[in-house]
């Protein structure tokens, strides 16, 4: 397919066949290859303010982690497998070989810097710079959860239940689900606004895009750990940029570049004055942030 992006002003919409599944991506710009992804519960949409400035130095690829938005929605698999981020990195990867792209510098929120992560550790050939956007180490936050970041963060619990107790529970009211979890992530009145939260929704409203969101905290707290656990005397050799909201629970909870300085040998980064969801809250810090440490 070839359309333009409703979101993403100058972007066009492909299909991209990677690693066994179809990936939705948003292409825009020239320049050295930058990859965005997106974190739970949005899709690639989330990087609207960002990806067209971005698009006037960079070639930008925005795409849907598999499970999300119009990528495909395996089933789980044995052990969750299918959404190990081992098993979404490959397909950023793959989507990225398939665009001409070998090297490349990869920006992830949420979900998509969990991704990103497990990127860097497998193809660090590939990877030449990663930015983190509010997030900790997943296997960092498992280890050090307490009762205020267990409140906070009550869907790491809720979603990693057996099926099908969270998707059918949520499936009683997907929209209150969605409005009541991005409304408290966000710490800027008015986002996401209607168009962008009516993005999310159309697809939240699948039961396979809730089944496949579940997977991937299934496998958040299962095979990931097991992957990290493995990996543990291993660092990220790729200059590692974090940033996160300094109204957010990650920010409150941990000192963020402390964690990441046990995984990666190059941490730099600093805290927005926003929310979880910097790039939508904040783009023009996100945007100054990147062009320093994008170069």
């Amino acid at each position: 397919m070839s359309e333009m992006d409703p979101f993403l002003d100058g972007f066009a919409l492909r299909d991209i066949a990677a690693n066994g599944v179809r990936i939705r991506a948003a292409c825009g710009g020239a320049g050295p290859p930058l990859l965005l992804l997106h974190g739970h519960p949005q899709t690639h949409a989330t990087w609207h303010a960002v990806a067209p400035p971005l698009a006037s130095r960079f070639s930008v690829v925005a795409m849907d982690l598999r499970g999300y938005g119009d990528s495909d929605k395996p089933e789980g698999g044995d052990r969750h497998v299918n959404y190990a981020k081992r098993t979404m990195a490959a397909d950023a990867v793959a989507v990225m070989r398939a665009l001409g792209h070998e090297r490349f510098a990869v920006v992830g929120h949420d979900r998509g810097g969990r991704v990103a992560h497990r990127m860097a550790l497998d193809h660090p050939q590939a990877v030449t710079r990663l930015a983190v956007l509010d997030i900790a180490p997943t296997a960092t936050m498992y280890a050090r959860t307490d009762k205020a970041f267990a409140t906070a963060y009550f869907w790491w619990f809720f979603l990693i239940q057996p099926a099908p107790l969270p998707e059918r529970l949520i499936g009683a009211d997907p929209e209150f689900f969605l409005r009541t979890h991005v409304e408290g992530q966000s710490k800027t009145p008015g986002v996401p606004g209607p168009d962008l939260f009516a993005e999310y929704l159309r697809v939240y409203r699948d039961p396979a895009t809730r089944h496949a969101i579940c997977e991937d905290y299934r496998a958040a707290a299962t095979i990931d750990l097991e992957h990290d656990a493995a990996d543990a005397d291993r660092r990220v050799e790729a200059p590692l940029l974090a940033l996160w909201g300094a109204k957010g629970t990650v920010g409150r909870t941990y000192d963020v570049l402390a964690t990441w300085r046990e995984k990666a040998t190059d941490v730099s980064g600093h805290a927005l004055d926003c929310g979880h969801t910097l790039q939508e809250e904040r783009p023009d810090l996100v945007l100054a942030a990147l062009a320093d440490f994008l170069g």
